[in-house]
């Protein structure tokens, strides 16, 4: 018991660093680096690599481990996979974080696509071989995350699209031949919203899921 009040404390003093940082601070910071020059920038509280501006940074990928570190031990896994999905995960991030890409290379945005497409295809596969075997709640749990699959693959095959062609959101001289910025500006609110569905219809799941087992 005294494990799983640990977790909930965990949890939810994280959930606050994620809603308080990466939401409530982002519209002081965002405008900041709006509104602002570079040197104005450097003079505020926001300045970049100042400590305030790395704690706002950081929020959701610290923020989101550390909150599943804490519902992981109000569940009472095993500390084995709870070491492994914080450690493993900080890790990733991280190396994923220090990449260092010294110019714009569409093959790899090609490659990584295909690499998502055919983890949706293979991921549909093995939904649809479970359906089957479910009933009433659970196949609506299940239906629901079909739905939020979809939402989140539309969501990157445009965020695709806003980076290369036909927005080139990364290539500015591409962009001005084209005429692509009001496009961008469009892209950019068609993947927000598709996300918000794709995690719209995620918690829908889990809330049929969990009707199961009441």
């Amino acid at each position: 018991m005294k494990i799983k009040i640990i977790g909930l404390i965990i949890f939810w003093i994280f959930a606050a660093y994620m809603v308080g940082m990466s939401f409530v601070a982002s519209w002081w910071v965002v405008p900041t680096f709006r509104n602002l020059s570079p040197a104005q920038v450097s003079a505020t509280v926001w300045a970049p690599n100042s400590l305030l501006f790395w704690v706002w940074g950081l929020s959701i990928p610290v923020g989101s481990v550390l909150a599943g570190v804490g519902l992981l031990l109000y569940v009472q896994s095993r500390s084995s996979r709870i070491w492994l999905f914080g450690i493993g995960l900080i890790l990733i991030l991280t190396l994923i974080g220090v990449l260092d890409m010294p110019a714009y290379y569409p093959s790899v945005f090609g490659v990584g696509g295909g690499f998502i497409l055919a983890l949706f295809l293979i991921t549909l596969w093995f939904w649809a071989k479970k359906r089957p075997l479910l009933e009433g709640s659970a196949k609506t749990a299940a239906d629901f995350q079909l739905v939020s699959y979809v939402f989140f693959l539309v969501a990157a095959w445009y965020l695709c699209g806003l980076l290369g062609a036909p927005a080139y959101l990364l290539d500015p001289d591409k962009m001005l031949q084209f005429q692509s910025l009001s496009g961008a500006q469009n892209y950019a609110v068609e993947i927000l919203t598709y996300f918000v569905f794709g995690w719209l219809f995620a918690f829908l799941s889990q809330y049929k899921a969990r009707q199961v087992q009441s």
